[in-house]
Protein backbone atom coordinates (compact mmCIF):
# COMPACT_ATOMS: atom_id res chain seq x y z
CA UNK A 1 0.00 0.00 0.00
CA UNK A 2 1.00 3.62 -0.54
CA UNK A 3 -0.29 6.64 1.36
CA UNK A 4 0.17 10.15 -0.07
CA UNK A 5 -0.70 12.76 2.52
CA UNK A 6 -0.98 16.53 2.93
CA UNK A 7 -1.41 17.36 -0.73
CA UNK A 8 -3.47 19.74 -2.82
CA UNK A 9 -5.18 17.22 -5.09
CA UNK A 10 -6.45 18.31 -8.50
CA UNK A 11 -8.81 15.45 -9.26
CA UNK A 12 -9.64 17.06 -12.66
CA UNK A 13 -13.19 15.67 -12.61
CA UNK A 14 -14.26 16.45 -9.03
CA UNK A 15 -12.49 19.69 -8.21
CA UNK A 16 -9.55 20.35 -5.90
CA UNK A 17 -9.25 18.61 -2.54
CA UNK A 18 -6.80 19.24 0.26
CA UNK A 19 -5.97 15.90 1.75
CA UNK A 20 -4.67 12.40 1.20
CA UNK A 21 -4.75 9.48 -1.23
CA UNK A 22 -4.63 5.83 -0.23
CA UNK A 23 -3.46 3.31 -2.84
CA UNK A 24 -3.65 -0.48 -2.80
CA UNK A 25 -2.80 -3.03 -5.52
CA UNK A 26 -2.16 -0.27 -8.03
CA UNK A 27 -5.58 1.35 -7.56
CA UNK A 28 -6.84 4.42 -5.73
CA UNK A 29 -9.04 3.20 -2.87
CA UNK A 30 -9.65 6.40 -0.90
CA UNK A 31 -9.35 10.16 -1.35
CA UNK A 32 -10.07 12.79 1.27
CA UNK A 33 -8.99 14.71 4.33
CA UNK A 34 -7.63 13.01 7.45
CA UNK A 35 -7.64 9.47 6.07
CA UNK A 36 -6.59 6.92 8.67
CA UNK A 37 -4.00 4.76 6.96
CA UNK A 38 -2.83 1.29 8.04
CA UNK A 39 0.28 1.24 10.23
CA UNK A 40 2.45 -0.68 7.75
CA UNK A 41 1.75 1.55 4.74
CA UNK A 42 4.50 3.39 2.83
CA UNK A 43 3.98 7.12 3.38
CA UNK A 44 4.83 10.06 1.13
CA UNK A 45 4.22 13.37 2.93
CA UNK A 46 4.10 16.00 0.17
CA UNK A 47 3.75 18.95 2.58
CA UNK A 48 1.19 20.90 0.57
CA UNK A 49 2.58 20.15 -2.89
CA UNK A 50 0.33 19.88 -5.95
CA UNK A 51 -0.98 16.47 -6.96
CA UNK A 52 -2.27 15.76 -10.47
CA UNK A 53 -3.28 12.67 -12.39
CA UNK A 54 -0.56 11.43 -14.72
CA UNK A 55 -0.56 13.29 -18.02
CA UNK A 56 -1.62 11.58 -21.25
CA UNK A 57 -0.74 12.21 -24.89
CA UNK A 58 -3.38 10.87 -27.28
CA UNK A 59 -1.17 10.89 -30.39
CA UNK A 60 2.48 9.84 -30.34
CA UNK A 61 4.88 7.47 -32.05
CA UNK A 62 6.50 6.54 -28.77
CA UNK A 63 8.95 3.67 -29.13
CA UNK A 64 8.47 3.43 -32.90
CA UNK A 65 11.12 6.03 -33.76
CA UNK A 66 13.99 5.59 -31.37
CA UNK A 67 15.88 8.60 -30.10
CA UNK A 68 19.19 9.36 -31.80
CA UNK A 69 18.85 6.59 -34.39
CA UNK A 70 18.25 6.42 -38.11
CA UNK A 71 16.66 3.61 -40.08
CA UNK A 72 17.77 1.07 -37.46
CA UNK A 73 15.25 2.50 -34.99
CA UNK A 74 12.56 3.64 -37.43
CA UNK A 75 9.61 1.25 -37.22
CA UNK A 76 6.60 3.53 -37.66
CA UNK A 77 5.97 3.51 -41.42
CA UNK A 78 5.74 0.44 -43.65
CA UNK A 79 6.31 2.30 -46.92
CA UNK A 80 5.69 -0.64 -49.24
CA UNK A 81 1.89 -0.59 -49.37
CA UNK A 82 -0.43 2.41 -48.79
CA UNK A 83 -3.09 0.15 -47.23
CA UNK A 84 -1.78 -1.56 -44.08
CA UNK A 85 -4.61 -1.44 -41.49
CA UNK A 86 -3.48 -4.76 -39.99
CA UNK A 87 -0.18 -3.50 -38.57
CA UNK A 88 0.06 -2.98 -34.81
CA UNK A 89 2.65 -0.99 -32.81
CA UNK A 90 2.95 -3.76 -30.24
CA UNK A 91 5.30 -5.44 -32.69
CA UNK A 92 7.42 -2.34 -33.29
CA UNK A 93 7.72 -0.51 -29.96
CA UNK A 94 10.98 -0.69 -28.04
CA UNK A 95 10.07 0.11 -24.39
CA UNK A 96 13.78 0.26 -23.50
CA UNK A 97 14.10 3.42 -25.59
CA UNK A 98 15.12 6.33 -23.37
CA UNK A 99 12.15 8.52 -24.32
CA UNK A 100 10.02 6.38 -21.99
CA UNK A 101 12.16 7.35 -19.01
CA UNK A 102 12.16 11.02 -20.02
CA UNK A 103 8.38 10.89 -20.38
CA UNK A 104 7.65 9.49 -16.95
CA UNK A 105 10.25 11.77 -15.35
CA UNK A 106 8.29 14.63 -16.92
CA UNK A 107 4.96 13.47 -15.53
CA UNK A 108 3.65 11.61 -18.59
CA UNK A 109 2.24 8.27 -17.48
CA UNK A 110 0.22 7.15 -20.53
CA UNK A 111 0.35 7.63 -24.28
CA UNK A 112 -1.23 6.42 -27.46
CA UNK A 113 1.40 5.09 -29.81
CA UNK A 114 0.39 5.04 -33.45
CA UNK A 115 1.92 4.17 -36.82
CA UNK A 116 3.12 7.08 -38.92
CA UNK A 117 1.25 8.88 -41.67
CA UNK A 118 3.03 7.67 -44.79
CA UNK A 119 0.21 5.26 -45.59
CA UNK A 120 -3.43 5.96 -46.29
CA UNK A 121 -4.18 3.26 -43.74
CA UNK A 122 -1.21 2.93 -41.43
CA UNK A 123 -2.34 0.40 -38.86
CA UNK A 124 -3.86 0.11 -35.41
CA UNK A 125 -3.09 2.33 -32.41
CA UNK A 126 -2.50 1.28 -28.81
CA UNK A 127 -2.66 2.99 -25.41
CA UNK A 128 0.24 2.17 -23.10
CA UNK A 129 1.83 3.12 -19.81
CA UNK A 130 5.27 4.73 -19.97
CA UNK A 131 6.96 2.26 -17.64
CA UNK A 132 8.00 -1.34 -18.24
CA UNK A 133 10.42 -3.62 -20.00
CA UNK A 134 7.91 -5.71 -21.92
CA UNK A 135 5.30 -3.93 -24.05
CA UNK A 136 2.73 -6.72 -23.50
CA UNK A 137 2.56 -5.75 -19.81
CA UNK A 138 2.33 -1.99 -20.50
CA UNK A 139 -0.85 -1.99 -22.57
CA UNK A 140 -3.96 -0.21 -21.33
CA UNK A 141 -6.04 -0.99 -24.41
CA UNK A 142 -5.23 -2.47 -27.80
CA UNK A 143 -6.44 -1.31 -30.22
CA UNK A 144 -7.84 2.12 -29.34
CA UNK A 145 -8.09 3.37 -32.93
CA UNK A 146 -7.13 2.73 -36.54
CA UNK A 147 -4.78 5.21 -38.20
CA UNK A 148 -5.58 6.87 -41.54
CA UNK A 149 -3.81 9.79 -43.20
CA UNK A 150 -4.69 12.55 -45.62
CA UNK A 151 -2.72 15.18 -47.47
CA UNK A 152 0.95 15.64 -48.14
CA UNK A 153 2.39 12.64 -46.32
CA UNK A 154 0.86 9.76 -48.31
CA UNK A 155 1.06 11.85 -51.50
CA UNK A 156 4.77 12.52 -51.07
CA UNK A 157 5.55 8.95 -50.07
CA UNK A 158 3.93 7.20 -53.02
CA UNK A 159 3.50 9.92 -55.62
CA UNK A 160 7.23 10.22 -56.25
CA UNK A 161 7.32 6.50 -57.03
CA UNK A 162 4.56 6.87 -59.63
CA UNK A 163 2.25 4.80 -57.45
CA UNK A 164 -1.14 5.68 -56.00
CA UNK A 165 -1.96 7.87 -54.22
CA UNK A 166 -0.61 10.90 -56.02
CA UNK A 167 -3.66 13.05 -55.29
CA UNK A 168 -6.15 13.71 -52.51
CA UNK A 169 -8.78 12.16 -54.77
CA UNK A 170 -6.86 8.90 -54.80
CA UNK A 171 -6.46 8.91 -51.01
CA UNK A 172 -10.21 9.20 -50.56
CA UNK A 173 -10.92 6.62 -53.27
CA UNK A 174 -8.55 4.09 -51.71
CA UNK A 175 -10.21 4.56 -48.33
CA UNK A 176 -13.67 4.05 -49.80
CA UNK A 177 -12.60 1.03 -51.82
CA UNK A 178 -11.04 -0.67 -48.79
CA UNK A 179 -14.00 0.14 -46.56
CA UNK A 180 -16.41 -1.29 -49.14
CA UNK A 181 -14.36 -4.49 -49.20
CA UNK A 182 -14.43 -4.60 -45.40
CA UNK A 183 -18.19 -4.07 -45.35
CA UNK A 184 -18.67 -6.99 -47.75
CA UNK A 185 -16.32 -9.15 -45.68
CA UNK A 186 -18.34 -8.34 -42.55
CA UNK A 187 -21.63 -9.04 -44.34
CA UNK A 188 -20.34 -12.42 -45.56
CA UNK A 189 -19.36 -13.32 -41.99
CA UNK A 190 -22.82 -12.38 -40.74
CA UNK A 191 -24.56 -14.37 -43.46
CA UNK A 192 -22.46 -17.43 -42.58
CA UNK A 193 -23.29 -17.03 -38.87
CA UNK A 194 -27.01 -16.81 -39.69
CA UNK A 195 -26.90 -19.83 -41.97
CA UNK A 196 -23.81 -22.02 -42.21
CA UNK A 197 -24.84 -23.02 -45.72
CA UNK A 198 -23.59 -19.59 -46.73
CA UNK A 199 -19.86 -19.80 -47.43
CA UNK A 200 -17.61 -18.27 -44.81
CA UNK A 201 -15.11 -15.83 -46.34
CA UNK A 202 -11.45 -16.75 -46.35
CA UNK A 203 -9.58 -15.14 -43.49
CA UNK A 204 -8.24 -11.70 -44.48
CA UNK A 205 -6.03 -10.01 -41.89
CA UNK A 206 -6.52 -6.54 -43.34
CA UNK A 207 -10.30 -6.87 -43.36
CA UNK A 208 -10.35 -8.38 -39.87
CA UNK A 209 -8.45 -5.39 -38.50
CA UNK A 210 -11.14 -3.04 -39.84
CA UNK A 211 -14.09 -4.85 -38.22
CA UNK A 212 -13.80 -2.88 -34.92
CA UNK A 213 -13.97 0.31 -36.99
CA UNK A 214 -17.04 -0.78 -38.93
CA UNK A 215 -18.68 -1.93 -35.68
CA UNK A 216 -17.98 1.50 -34.12
CA UNK A 217 -15.92 -0.09 -31.35
CA UNK A 218 -12.94 2.15 -32.14
CA UNK A 219 -12.56 5.32 -34.24
CA UNK A 220 -10.43 6.16 -37.20
CA UNK A 221 -7.55 8.31 -35.95
CA UNK A 222 -7.32 10.88 -38.74
CA UNK A 223 -4.02 12.56 -39.64
CA UNK A 224 -5.26 15.83 -41.15
CA UNK A 225 -3.79 19.32 -41.07
CA UNK A 226 -5.80 21.14 -43.75
CA UNK A 227 -9.46 22.04 -43.42
CA UNK A 228 -10.41 20.31 -46.67
CA UNK A 229 -8.77 17.07 -45.53
CA UNK A 230 -10.76 17.16 -42.28
CA UNK A 231 -13.96 17.65 -44.26
CA UNK A 232 -13.09 14.70 -46.51
CA UNK A 233 -12.53 12.52 -43.45
CA UNK A 234 -15.89 13.59 -42.03
CA UNK A 235 -17.59 12.98 -45.38
CA UNK A 236 -16.27 9.41 -45.53
CA UNK A 237 -17.10 8.79 -41.86
CA UNK A 238 -20.72 9.74 -42.51
CA UNK A 239 -20.89 7.55 -45.61
CA UNK A 240 -19.82 4.50 -43.60
CA UNK A 241 -21.23 5.50 -40.16
CA UNK A 242 -17.81 5.56 -38.49
CA UNK A 243 -16.34 7.20 -35.40
CA UNK A 244 -13.46 9.68 -35.86
CA UNK A 245 -10.91 11.69 -33.99
CA UNK A 246 -9.38 14.61 -35.87
CA UNK A 247 -5.66 14.57 -35.08
CA UNK A 248 -3.37 17.58 -35.63
CA UNK A 249 -6.33 19.74 -36.69
CA UNK A 250 -3.88 22.48 -37.67
CA UNK A 251 -6.47 24.61 -39.48
CA UNK A 252 -9.20 23.88 -36.95
CA UNK A 253 -9.39 27.51 -35.86
CA UNK A 254 -10.38 28.43 -39.44
CA UNK A 255 -13.42 26.11 -39.44
CA UNK A 256 -14.44 26.19 -35.79
CA UNK A 257 -18.19 26.53 -36.46
CA UNK A 258 -18.19 23.43 -38.68
CA UNK A 259 -16.18 21.38 -36.19
CA UNK A 260 -18.50 22.37 -33.34
CA UNK A 261 -21.44 21.26 -35.47
CA UNK A 262 -19.85 17.87 -36.25
CA UNK A 263 -18.85 17.15 -32.59
CA UNK A 264 -15.84 14.92 -33.28
CA UNK A 265 -13.07 14.98 -30.65
CA UNK A 266 -9.96 16.90 -31.75
CA UNK A 267 -6.31 16.35 -30.87
CA UNK A 268 -4.37 19.54 -31.55
CA UNK A 269 -0.65 19.72 -32.27
CA UNK A 270 2.24 19.51 -32.48
CA UNK A 271 2.23 23.29 -32.17
CA UNK A 272 5.74 23.65 -30.74
CA UNK A 273 7.36 22.94 -34.11
CA UNK A 274 8.35 24.59 -37.36
CA UNK A 275 6.13 24.96 -40.42
CA UNK A 276 8.04 22.21 -42.18
CA UNK A 277 5.58 21.70 -45.04
CA UNK A 278 2.96 23.62 -46.99
CA UNK A 279 -0.05 22.27 -45.10
CA UNK A 280 1.37 23.73 -41.87
CA UNK A 281 1.33 27.32 -43.13
CA UNK A 282 -1.54 28.16 -40.74
CA UNK A 283 0.09 26.53 -37.71
CA UNK A 284 -0.56 28.53 -34.53
CA UNK A 285 -0.81 27.94 -30.80
CA UNK A 286 -4.19 29.74 -30.93
CA UNK A 287 -5.99 26.68 -32.32
CA UNK A 288 -6.47 24.75 -29.06
CA UNK A 289 -7.90 27.75 -27.24
CA UNK A 290 -10.21 28.73 -30.09
CA UNK A 291 -11.69 25.22 -30.27
CA UNK A 292 -11.85 24.74 -26.50
CA UNK A 293 -13.48 28.12 -25.93
CA UNK A 294 -16.11 27.09 -28.49
CA UNK A 295 -17.01 24.11 -26.30
CA UNK A 296 -15.11 21.33 -28.05
CA UNK A 297 -13.40 18.37 -26.38
CA UNK A 298 -9.76 19.22 -27.07
CA UNK A 299 -6.67 17.15 -26.38
CA UNK A 300 -3.10 18.32 -26.94
CA UNK A 301 -0.34 16.31 -28.57
CA UNK A 302 3.42 16.51 -28.94
CA UNK A 303 3.32 14.01 -31.84
CA UNK A 304 6.46 12.59 -30.23
CA UNK A 305 9.20 12.47 -31.48
CA UNK A 306 8.30 15.65 -33.42
CA UNK A 307 8.25 17.34 -30.00
CA UNK A 308 9.72 15.20 -27.18
CA UNK A 309 6.91 13.74 -25.10
CA UNK A 310 8.08 15.19 -21.78
CA UNK A 311 7.36 18.68 -23.14
CA UNK A 312 3.59 18.01 -23.16
CA UNK A 313 3.02 20.24 -20.08
CA UNK A 314 5.07 22.99 -21.76
CA UNK A 315 2.80 22.80 -24.81
CA UNK A 316 -0.22 23.09 -22.52
CA UNK A 317 1.30 26.12 -20.81
CA UNK A 318 1.95 27.85 -24.13
CA UNK A 319 -1.63 27.08 -25.20
CA UNK A 320 -2.81 28.93 -22.09
CA UNK A 321 -0.60 31.86 -23.02
CA UNK A 322 -2.40 31.89 -26.39
CA UNK A 323 -5.92 31.96 -25.00
CA UNK A 324 -6.78 28.51 -23.67
CA UNK A 325 -8.35 28.39 -20.22
CA UNK A 326 -5.87 26.85 -17.74
CA UNK A 327 -8.42 24.36 -16.39
CA UNK A 328 -9.22 23.26 -19.94
CA UNK A 329 -5.50 22.95 -20.69
CA UNK A 330 -5.11 20.48 -17.81
CA UNK A 331 -8.14 18.57 -19.07
CA UNK A 332 -6.52 18.50 -22.53
CA UNK A 333 -3.62 16.42 -21.17
CA UNK A 334 -5.60 14.28 -18.70
CA UNK A 335 -9.30 13.41 -18.92
CA UNK A 336 -9.90 14.52 -22.52
CA UNK A 337 -7.28 12.24 -24.10
CA UNK A 338 -8.47 9.46 -21.79
CA UNK A 339 -12.04 9.90 -23.06
CA UNK A 340 -10.90 10.20 -26.67
CA UNK A 341 -8.96 6.95 -26.39
CA UNK A 342 -11.72 5.18 -24.48
CA UNK A 343 -9.55 4.55 -21.41
CA UNK A 344 -11.13 7.06 -18.99
CA UNK A 345 -12.39 4.16 -16.85
CA UNK A 346 -8.77 3.67 -15.80
CA UNK A 347 -6.81 6.91 -16.21
CA UNK A 348 -7.17 10.65 -16.74
CA UNK A 349 -8.36 11.74 -13.30
CA UNK A 350 -7.86 11.01 -9.61
CA UNK A 351 -10.88 8.95 -8.62
CA UNK A 352 -11.52 5.94 -6.42
CA UNK A 353 -11.20 2.75 -8.46
CA UNK A 354 -8.91 4.19 -11.13
CA UNK A 355 -5.28 3.30 -11.74
CA UNK A 356 -2.97 5.02 -9.29
CA UNK A 357 -1.16 7.08 -11.94
CA UNK A 358 -0.27 10.20 -9.97
CA UNK A 359 2.30 12.97 -10.32
CA UNK A 360 3.39 15.31 -7.54
CA UNK A 361 4.65 18.74 -8.63
CA UNK A 362 6.48 21.46 -6.73
CA UNK A 363 4.46 24.14 -8.56
CA UNK A 364 1.90 24.63 -11.32
CA UNK A 365 2.85 22.11 -14.06
CA UNK A 366 1.90 24.63 -16.74
CA UNK A 367 4.76 26.88 -15.59
CA UNK A 368 8.02 26.03 -17.31
CA UNK A 369 10.15 26.22 -14.15
CA UNK A 370 8.01 23.66 -12.27
CA UNK A 371 9.47 20.27 -11.42
CA UNK A 372 8.11 16.77 -10.99
CA UNK A 373 8.87 15.53 -7.49
CA UNK A 374 7.33 12.06 -7.81
CA UNK A 375 5.81 10.06 -10.65
CA UNK A 376 3.68 7.11 -9.58
CA UNK A 377 2.36 4.56 -12.09
CA UNK A 378 0.06 1.73 -11.02
CA UNK A 379 0.78 2.63 -7.41
CA UNK A 380 4.57 2.34 -7.72
CA UNK A 381 7.02 5.22 -7.50
CA UNK A 382 8.85 5.20 -10.85
CA UNK A 383 10.58 8.58 -10.46
CA UNK A 384 11.71 10.58 -7.45
CA UNK A 385 13.46 13.92 -7.82
CA UNK A 386 16.89 13.93 -6.27
CA UNK A 387 18.24 16.83 -4.25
Amino acid sequence: MLFIKNGIINTVTNGIIQGDILIENGKIIEIGADIVAPLDVEVIDVNGSLIFPGFIDAHTHLGLWEDGMGVEGADGNEETDPITPHLNPIDGINPMERSFEEARNGGITSACSTPGSANVMGGQCIAIKTVGRRIDKMIIKNPVASKIAFGENPKSCYGQEEKAPQTRMAIAAMLRETLKEAEQYLEDIRLHEEDDENEKPDYDMKMESLLPVLNREIPFKVHAHRADDMFTAIRIAKEFNLKLTLDHCTEGHLIVEDLVEEEYPVIVGPSLSERSKIELRNLTFDTAGVLSNAGMQVSLTTDHPVVPLHYLPVCAGIAVKHGMDSKKAIEAITINPAKTLGIDNRVGSIEVGKDADIVIWDNNPLEIQSNVMYTIIDGKVVYRKQG
